[in-house]
Parts: C-alpha cells; sequence; structure tokens
C-alpha cells in the first residue's frame, strides 16, 4: 500500500462554454465561477487500492463490495471483500476462457456492469471484441456469477453486431475507436452502450449500423423502450453522430445521462443527452472534398477547409449542445461520473471527469440547467492516464489508471 496522499482545493481554470441544447439560450456562452469560499471544500485522502494491474480498464461493485475490473488483454477478475483476487473470464488463467476474445490495438476487454437486480440474478455485462462471425465485431456479454466469485456460467451475447476496426488504414490501427462503457441507468434501468466510429466516416450518421452511438437496450439486448431512433434506424440507439464515447454518467437528481467524448485533437466534450438526439460528429467527406478512406474526422471535411468540427450545428440544427468543450483542445477525455452523497460536502452532484493525454480529474460545476458553470482540477494526485471513475463503498471515488492501480479517494471527515 503506497503511502496516503492528502488532497487540497485547485485553481480555476476559466473557459467559455456553448449552451446546452434546449436548456439555456443557444448563444449563451457563461464565464466559470470560482467556488465560493462559504462552501465547505472538501479535503481529499487518496490511497492505492490496487496495483500491479495489466491495462485496467473499467471497475464496477457488486451491492455486497465485490469489486468487478477488466484488464484490456486479460479479461474479467473479481477482488472478493477479503481481498483476494480471482480471474472470472478471458484468457488463459481465467476460470471460463473465451476462445473468441481478443486483443488489438485500443481494442480488448472494456467495460463491466452489474446488473440492477443482482442479488437475484447475479447477472455481470462485458463490452469485448469477438472473432466468433466471419469479421471480428464488438460483444456484449451477460454472464453469471455464483455467489463465492470463483466461476461465471451461462454465457449470452446480448448484442453481437457492434462494428470493429479489422484493418490498418491512414488514422489508425486495427481496433482503434470501439467505445466500450457500459452503464446502467439508475432511472429506468436500462443498460447504455457507447460504441465508436473506427475510423469510418460514414459510421456515426448511419443509423442501421451501431457504431458511434449510445445504446439502450435491456438486459436480453432488446432496444428499451422509449428510444426516439429516427425513423428507419436501429431501435436500439440511443443517440447517434458520435465519435468515440469512453465516459458516460447520470445526473442524481434528474437520472439524465451526460457523455463524455474526446476529440479529434480538438474539442473534447462534455454533453446532456436526450432520446434520438444527434451528436453532430459527420467525419465522412463533403461533395467535392477527398479524405484518406473517406474520413475527414482529424482534418477538414469541408469546401472552406476548416476543421471537422466535434459537433456540426452548421449541417444539424438540432444537434445536442455540449454543456462544456476543451476549449479548442483536446487531452483525451474518457470516464467521468457524478459525485454523490453528503460527504462530498461542496462537490455533491459535481460531475468527475478524467483525462488520458492531459493526465488529470476535474470537477465541473453544473447549474439546473446541465451548463457547466465551474471547474476545478483535482489537487495532488499523480499526473497518470485516467481511464475509470466509478463511485464506491462510502460513496468513495474508485479510479483506475493505465500505469495499472486502481485509487481510493475518500473526503477527509
Amino acid at each position: 500500500m503506497k503511502a496516503i496522499m492528502i488532497l487540497s482545493i485547485a485553481v480555476l481554470m476559466a473557459v467559455a462554454l456553448p449552451a446546452a441544447d434546449g436548456l439555456c439560450d443557444s448563444d449563451a456562452r457563461p464565464l466559470l465561477q470560482s467556488q465560493s469560499k462559504s462552501e465547505e471544500e472538501p479535503r481529499l485522502t487518496r490511497t492505492v487500492f490496487l496495483s500491479g494491474l495489466s491495462d485496467p480498464w473499467d471497475l464496477a461493485f457488486t451491492p455486497d463490495g465485490a469489486l468487478l475490473f477488466t484488464e484490456k488483454c486479460r479479461g474479467l477478475s473479481v477482488r472478493r471483500t477479503d481481498g483476494s483476487i480471482h480471474r472470472l473470464f478471458g484468457t488463459k488463467g481465467s476460470s471460463v476462457v473465451a476462445g473468441d476474445f481478443f486483443c488489438r490495438g485500443q481494442s480488448g476487454m472494456h467495460g463491466v456492469a452489474v446488473d440492477p437486480d443482482f442479488v437475484r440474478n447475479r447477472f455481470v455485462y462485458v463490452y469485448m471484441p469477438s472473432k466468433l462471425g466471419s469479421l471480428a465485431t464488438n460483444r456484449v456479454i451477460r454472464l453469471t456469477v455464483d455467489r463465492g466469485y470463483s466461476k461465471v456460467s451461462n454465457r449470452r451475447d446480448i448484442v453481437t453486431d457492434i462494428p470493429f476496426k479489422n484493418s490498418f488504414n491512414r488514422w489508425g490501427g486495427a481496433g482503434a475507436h470501439s467505445g466500450g462503457r457500459i452503464r446502467f441507468g439508475p432511472s429506468d434501468g436500462f443498460l447504455y452502450v457507447t460504441t465508436g466510429d473506427n475510423h469510418n466516416g460514414l459510421l456515426p450518421q448511419d443509423l442501421k449500423r451501431l457504431g458511434g452511438k449510445i445504446l439502450r437496450i435491456d438486459r436480453n439486448g432488446a432496444a428499451a423502450p422509449g428510444n426516439k431512433t429516427p425513423s428507419g434506424g436501429d431501435p436500439r440507439i440511443f443517440t447517434y453522430g458520435h465519435r468515440n464515447v469512453q465516459g458516460i454518467a447520470f445526473h442524481p437528481g434528474t437520472g439524465r445521462p451526460y457523455s463524455c467524448e474526446h476529440g479529434p485533437g480538438r474539442d473534447d466534450e462534455v454533453t446532456p443527452l436526450f432520446s434520438g438526439g444527434n451528436g453532430g460528429w459527420d467525419p465522412k467527406p463533403e461533395p467535392g472534398v477527398d479524405c484518406a478512406s473517406n474520413y475527414c474526422g482529424y482534418i477538414s471535411n469541408k469546401r472552406d477547409g476548416t476543421p471537422t468540427p466535434m459537433t456540426d450545428t452548421g449541417k444539424f440544427l438540432n444537434a445536442m449542445r455540449p454543456s462544456w468543450n476543451n476549449n479548442g483542445v483536446s487531452e483525451g477525455m474518457s470516464p467521468c461520473v457524478f459525485l454523490s452523497g453528503a460527504k462530498w460536502k461542496a462537490w455533491e452532484g459535481r460531475l468527475a471527469v478524467g483525462f488520458l493525454r492531459g493526465q488529470r480529474i476535474d470537477i465541473l460545476k453544473l447549474n439546473q440547467a446541465g451548463v457547466t458553470t465551474g471547474i476545478l482540477k483535482m489537487p495532488d494526485i499523480p499526473s497518470e492516464r485516467i481511464r475509470t471513475l466509478v463511485l464506491g463503498p462510502e460513496q468513495a471515488l474508485f479510479v483506475s489508471t493505465d500505469d495499472g492501480e486502481i485509487w481510493r479517494i475518500t473526503v477527509n471527515p
């Protein structure tokens, strides 16, 4: 166990923000304000909960306190409440070896989620690439965990057709932009699945394919009632027009989902979502424009040469407006979670956002309309690529890093 580190409040970082769609005036760009001195600012303690892991990607707690975690190229494991660790599903050494599972490029065992009715059904879910078909795809798989957390059984592949980038192109290698975060909505009980655009310019706006989307499904993989997918689209689609969402969080008061998404060298975005909404990402070339592999995500898809927008409100007038963007910069925004519980003091209800290239955690303050009005950098934590943020037992924040650690961050009394 590494030494405890005491954290103090950081300084303000001011940026200008576009308004959230339908939540306030479309041209509003509120200046971020510093936290009031009258608020009780939390002092935090960080401890290393687990170390020596291989690319830990996601975390999920069961109601009895067991920690399920994925490692990108190994699979799903569990840390039992007695501190013992057991590999459950994935490569050789797991209690169940998944022969179709593989790790390539950015892709591997990504998201993990625990069923809201876990005490009764023992269901857990993982997101991974599979070689079962003629071409590899990303899949969502449901497993049943025994009561001793020693094995899994009853594998059921509930989503089998999420696109996977199978070959190299000008913009990157196979396995790029797979998305892969999965979370149950606390208000509706449905599973939200984030997917990536595979460096495929047509995919995000193609309503018949699942890449560059956020899906909302039931525990069997069927479309959730109430999905307002545009006519002719796959009914499992909740929102579309995304680049590579790896963060999704739900407001503790309203239950509204927010996506946290890194941009193509610019404009990381936090966006409040609504069913049937278009994220506005459309990296295909416009008429008269040529881009390698028909993907203009890193350059311009427009004849005037302006960079391809993360949210193209000129082309899509009703696109979902971000609550916050990174002021024309991309620092690899990845996970996010709302801080919930009185222990978080002045930070209760704020959105914690992790960055990969930026190697930090920011704390965003939202107003009642869902617009970001303030941002603080979480202080005194090591500069590491932040892969996962989840709330665990006793309202503690658990953080996984690409360096192979899982941290536990708590608020001092």
